[in-house]
């Protein structure tokens, strides 16, 4: 069974000082390829296309890049029975594929996806970090900026990639559906990669999580009765679990790789519950990019990578490998919660050519191949999480500037909280101490409304949809991080209340760990925007002092920040998208509880800066 599976490349040769060919070339080639073939495979022929172009470009055809070209995919959301861990259930899907499908454009292109739902529950999804320039119509979050895609029907999200380039990703964004409903999105620049050697290959890596219960059940078993989520069953690496966890040894990730060549790993935390660390045994990773981002280059011989954040790493198969001709590569979670995690580790392969066939069985795992990852930090490594956050700036060069706004009109102080709430009469909870658990932001805890709230603003029909009052600082000004829980009251308001600001404001947003139930790393995503984070630290935020110590320079720019646990972040942006933007915790278990905002950008003077109308084909509640 074969299918067509097309490939969007941008291929950079080098030429030597012989006046050999020097082309840039932006290309698109399509391959018939077997179908469950991996996509990082297919990218092992990019020396052939650097060949075939250059024969183009010498015959005197030439790829346009300087003009838009509309990219169209299609989505079927569908059920497909997948095994994992012995244990065959059916999970949503893209196309029958798990993990989904990779959307690969170029900067600048048009994107039209018509996602088909041919399940018999609502869905949306959501295309995380694409800015979304005045098109929040196709930003994808259920009830913020759509009402949900019914059964049956079809829905095209149309948009621009406007001055981005890089690895970001697509999910679903109604209910837990993005536990498995997720893939690739990756941009094509116009320009070459600003750094060097030259890539063999880029291989997408994401990762993710498998439950073998149902996971669309027990969040709904959260909702009713307040009780927290249960622990994954294991971590995954392109969908693939690894020999670690029962009947895994098949289900194996194995990257094959050529010695002394350099490859471009773009990571991907798609999981729901777990910043995760990464690392390839015997290997240092250099960092080039985060969240679609240039950043200063930096070597490191592990990475820390929060749920929705990305991260593009240069590896270089400059090792000697022994007899199995393989390093094994590992992910385990970054902890600081202080309920039940899941406690493995996913493992992988990177095979050196030259030995054993890709497709053959991994060595057999024992205790020394796990510790052979000695680079892989400990589940509990905060030292290593900051200061791997702490060495990620911007690079901040004449042609990536780094546009941060050195003052601002208005800061918001915003706690970020895990909260409990007193059982009501006659009900069963299951929270801690018989109480139910609840997340909040300054204390409101976030309640999608019954219809789209980008469509009632758009229509200016509010009125029992939203209210346009979120608190600009806590309610009360108390110890954030050294508060004992169980001496306080946790209760929070429940309500729709959003923030709204004036088109291109600069703000900042000042995001605070707390110490209710316990301290937790946060990782906060925000639609529609970048921001740039310039400054963290421990403990409570000091309005009059830690401003001063920002990094207003070369800050990281990012869409999705990991707040310190015990901690806080500041970040800054300016609010030159109008429209209505979904900022919420990555961990999915504290967005259902309730940990989120919503703010307004209202349109600017000129066309160029309002909101465009919605699409004749957006879906109604």
């Amino acid at each position: 069974m074969f299918k067509s599976l097309y490939i969007h490349v941008t291929v950079v040769q080098v030429c030597n000082s012989m006046h050999k060919l020097k082309p840039i070339v932006q290309g698109f080639l399509s391959l018939e390829v077997m179908e469950g073939y991996y996509l990082h495979n297919s990218l092992l022929m990019l020396p052939l296309f650097c060949v075939w172009m250059g024969t183009l470009l010498l015959a005197g055809a030439s790829p346009s890049t300087s003009s838009s070209i509309t990219r169209h995919f299609h989505f079927n959301i569908e059920w497909k029975n997948v095994t994992r861990l012995c244990h065959t259930k059916p999970l949503l899907t893209v196309n029958g594929e798990f993990p989904g499908p990779t959307i690969a454009v170029h900067e600048g292109d048009d994107v039209k996806i018509k996602v088909t739902n041919r399940i018999p529950i609502n869905t949306t999804i959501h295309w995380h970090g694409v800015k979304q320039l005045r098109t929040g119509w196709a930003d994808g979050p259920a009830y913020v900026t759509q009402c949900p895609i019914q059964s049956g029907k079809s829905y095209t999200y149309k948009f621009k990639v406007v001055e981005q380039r890089g690895t970001l990703f697509w999910h679903a964004h109604l209910s837990w559906q993005r536990a498995s409903l997720y893939g690739a999105f990756i941009i094509y620049p116009r320009m070459p990669y600003p750094f060097s050697p030259p890539i063999e290959a880029e291989i997408p890596i994401i990762f993710g999580e498998w439950w073998n219960a149902d996971f669309l059940a027990m969040e709904s078993t959260m909702i009713m009765y307040g009780s927290g989520p249960n622990s994954s069953d294991a971590y995954t690496i392109n969908g693939l679990p690894g020999p670690l966890y029962p009947c895994s040894s098949k289900d194996t990730f194995i990257q094959t790789v050529e010695p002394g060549k350099t490859y471009l790993l773009r990571l991907i935390n798609a999981a729901l519950t777990s910043e995760l660390f990464f690392s390839v045994a015997n290997h240092t990773l250099t960092v080039v990019e985060v969240d679609a981002v240039y950043t200063k280059q930096f070597k490191t011989t592990a990475v820390m990578v929060a749920p929705g954040q990305t991260t593009n790493i240069l590896l270089s198969a400059d090792q000697v490998p022994d007899s199995s001709t393989r390093f094994p590569m590992a992910a385990r979670p970054y902890v600081t919660a202080m309920v039940p995690f899941d406690e493995t580790t996913t493992l992988g392969f990177l095979q050196y050519n030259g030995g054993k066939a890709m497709n053959s069985k991994p060595p057999p795992i024992k205790p020394c191949n796990i510790s052979s990852v000695h680079n892989l930090p400990a589940m509990r490594d905060t030292p290593f999480a900051t200061q791997f956050s702490d060495k990620v700036r911007s690079l901040a060069s004449a042609q990536y500037p780094c546009n941060v706004p050195k003052a601002v009109d208005k800061r918001v102080i915003t706690t970020t909280s895990l909260n409990l709430q007193d059982c009501p009469k006659n009900t069963t909870c299951k929270g801690f101490l018989g109480k139910r658990f609840t997340a909040s932001m300054n204390n409101q805890s976030f309640v999608h409304p019954s219809m789209s709230i980008l469509e009632s603003y758009y229509r200016k029909l509010s009125s029992g949809v939203y209210s346009s009052d979120f608190p600009e600082k806590p309610p009360t000004d108390f110890n954030y991080t050294g508060v004992n829980p169980l001496n306080e009251n946790m209760n929070t308001e429940f309500g729709t209340k959003v923030l709204v600001v004036p088109y291109g404001a600069r703000l900042e947003l000042v995001l605070q760990d707390t110490a209710f139930i316990n301290v937790e790393n946060h990782p906060i995503h925000i639609h529609g925007h970048n921001f740039f984070v310039v400054g963290s630290g421990f403990g409570n935020f000091d309005a009059k002092h830690d401003p001063a110590k920002y990094n207003l320079i070369d800050p990281p720019e990012r869409n999705t920040v990991a707040v310190p646990s015990g901690g806080w972040a500041a970040i800054r942006l300016k609010a030159d998208n109008p429209g209505v933007w979904f900022m919420h915790c990555h961990l999915e278990a504290h967005t259902t509880w309730g940990l989120a905002m919503v703010f307004i950008v209202k349109d600017g003077s000129k066309p160029s800066e309002c909101l465009l109308p919605p699409p004749d084909d957006l879906p109604v509640c």
